[in-house]
């Protein structure tokens, strides 16, 4: 009996003892995403000037579990923001949205048309991966199997891996290597 009063005194201490010390959650449109005026052309300049590597754009819409997903258990996590904050300029786009915004060749229309039209965007979430030209490199529909899979996303764009091969085969290689971002 008393060894299992110590062992669950025990791990009830290193439970709280890692309790303390993961970071707690974050607002992600505080502290992930980006203010934007909707001009994305101007937003790659002011990538350029910054020296990211690209542009994210997070399409979403209110009624989409998985995009409240994303925002509740990744995107609010204080590793995920620092890491994508220092290589990208990150945006939200509503799906549904009749705010105007330029697309990345200064074309003005509203939100829902530069996802449905200009980017094809169907189901949520999109996380579409800009260059700093404009280009999408990197396409990931749906949400991530949590914080691992996304940051390497954002290793496999930030590292210019995306160049070389799709995000699966990088996925299973660095997996296979340990390596983590």
């Amino acid at each position: 009996m008393r060894s299992f009063v110590l062992f669950t005194a025990a791990m009830t201490l290193l439970v709280a003892a890692l309790t303390l010390h993961a970071a707690p959650p974050r607002d992600p449109y505080q502290y992930f995403f980006n203010d934007t005026w909707g001009d994305f052309r101007e937003e790659l300049q002011t990538a350029r000037d910054q020296g990211k590597k690209g542009v994210l754009i997070f399409f979403e819409m209110d009624e989409c579990p998985f995009c409240h997903y994303m925002k509740n258990t990744v995107l609010n996590q204080q590793e995920v923001q620092d890491f994508y904050r220092e290589r990208f300029l990150i945006f939200a786009v509503d799906i549904e949205g009749d705010i105007e915004v330029k697309n990345f060749r200064g074309e003005a229309m509203t939100q829902k048309d530069f996802a449905f039209k200009e980017n094809r965007v169907r189901a949520t979430p999109v996380f579409a991966f800009f260059d700093l030209d404009g280009e999408r490199v990197h396409r990931h529909i749906g949400k991530t199997s949590g914080v691992e899979e996304f940051l390497l996303m954002g290793q496999y764009v930030a590292s210019g891996a995306y160049k070389d091969g799709p995000f699966a085969r990088y996925k299973r290689e660095q997996r296979s290597t340990g390596n983590k971002p």
